[in-house]
């Protein structure tokens, strides 16, 4: 049985997957938010990310958060407790920013998860293949997610596109150096730093590649204002305000306090989203600058801070990079063609896919204005592109150079693909803004 999904996904499972699951006794398919099998595949969602049971409102909370998701779960009816999933995926369409500012459609995937009961029996490929294939067959030219584990998603065709840095800063050592803007700060209830994130994050979001469309159900995560929100009276909001008086930047974060001195307290920064120079100047040194606090702790920041350049001991600051925005290729030509590029210039793309979704041979073409169109080799083609090189890949490496976070040339000097021109190639792929993503997904 199959419940009633909304229209924004494809409500039919995919068959391949369903056909595979089948022969090891499982079922395989979608449930809706609202109905009667979300409870068991949430409790599965749950236990998978090491999180407790959930209360009959923190159910009804996430049903609503839910709403737009395709929900797909793996159900084994021989087991004690056949209505709770032992595997679960979700998906929904979304946007991807790209180089050059623009937004291609893309289709994030989330709520990965294998019961450990249920290990090695092809769950997991089957959810992931199948929701690839879903989101190809839907027309969307990327697949995305954020992932807990690295090394499970590139056999599937996932790569890193883009990192995101772990600041851990000791308070004590700093002195600001930065910018000292004259715009005013001012603490704000959640509810208003809730609408301020919402409005901020659509207005900044077009500016770094890698960043996504917030999803709905993000609206209250960093403002603690979701109805199932755990100790979301913690988190304070304090807004800056530019001299016309809008709001121009908002930070959200909590102090934990230290076991044995309150002057050792550590704030953790749960958002700073800065549309201006002088938002982001204002709110990170405010919270450099707090009483009490000697660390402050920020995740998902970018590889790029300007942080860094603003305080006088950078070695005060522990820095430690993670991957973190993955991609999947599905639509070459409509992919490519979506982003700039920094130099003019030919290269053949010759692409393997393990799924078989997007191999093919490809001739990008970059022009002087940044705009690139992406065409099937021809005989005519041969002379020019054979003076601009070619490279072999897969779709995890053309994955990795997309969003400008590796050059071709480190790809090929890691024996990761075949280049005849890297440093070409690299020059045309390159990207003025590294690319970053501020939150999970």
């Amino acid at each position: 049985m199959t419940d009633e999904l909304s229209p924004s996904m494809p409500v039919a499972v995919d068959e391949a997957s369903r056909a595979a699951l089948a022969q090891r006794g499982l079922g395989y398919r979608t449930v809706a938010a609202e109905g009667p099998a979300f409870e068991g595949w949430l409790h599965a969602v749950s236990r998978g990310f090491q999180d407790g049971e959930r209360s009959t409102d923190q159910v009804a909370a996430a049903r609503a958060r839910n709403a737009e998701r395709r929900l797909t779960g793996v159900f084994d009816d021989s087991g004690p407790m056949p209505e709770v999933a032992v595997g679960t995926i979700a998906s929904w369409s979304s946007e991807l920013t790209v180089p050059g500012g623009g937004t291609v459609p893309a289709g994030a995937i989330s709520a990965v998860s294998v019961a450990q009961t249920h290990r090695r029996r092809g769950i997991a490929r089957a959810l992931l293949e199948g929701e690839v294939r879903t989101i190809a067959a839907a027309g969307l030219p990327l697949a995305m997610l954020t992932v807990t584990e690295s090394t499970l998603y590139g056999r599937y065709g996932f790569a890193s596109a883009a990192s995101a840095v772990t600041l851990d800063i000791d308070t004590r050592r700093v002195r600001w150096t930065g910018p000292v803007p004259d715009g005013r700060l001012d603490f704000v209830e959640r509810t208003a730093a809730r609408d301020a994130v919402v409005s901020l994050h659509e207005r900044t979001r077009r500016r770094t590649p890698g960043e996504v469309a917030l999803p709905p159900s993000h609206r209250d995560r960093f403002t603690g204002t979701d109805p199932d929100a755990k100790d979301g009276g913690d988190i304070r909001c304090v807004a800056y305000r530019d001299a016309g008086g809008e709001v121009r930047g908002i930070l959200t974060y909590t102090i934990v306090p230290h076991a044995h001195d309150i002057v050792q307290g550590t704030a953790k920064v749960t958002i700073l989203l800065a549309e201006t120079d002088d938002a982001y100047a204002a709110l990170w040194r405010f919270v450099l600058e707090l009483d009490l606090v000697a660390h402050v702790h920020a995740d998902l920041r970018s590889v790029d801070e300007p942080l860094l350049w603003m305080i006088d001991d950078r070695r005060a600051a522990s820095v430690r990079v993670v991957d973190h925005q993955y991609l999947r290729v599905l639509d070459v030509p409509a992919a490519l063609a979506a982003r700039t590029y920094a130099a003019p210039g030919r290269v053949l793309l010759r692409v393997t896919d393990p799924l078989d979704i997007a191999a093919g041979e490809y001739v990008l073409t970059a022009g002087v204005d940044g705009g690139a169109r992406v065409t099937a080799p021809t005989a005519a083609d041969t002379p020019d592109v054979a003076d601009a090189g070619s490279i072999e890949l897969s779709v995890v490496e053309l994955a990795a150079v997309y969003l400008g976070g590796v050059s071709p040339e480190t790809l090929a000097r890691a024996g990761r693909i075949r280049a005849t021109d890297a440093a070409s190639a690299s020059r045309i792929f390159a990207t003025p803004t590294v690319p970053s993503l501020g939150l999970w997904y």
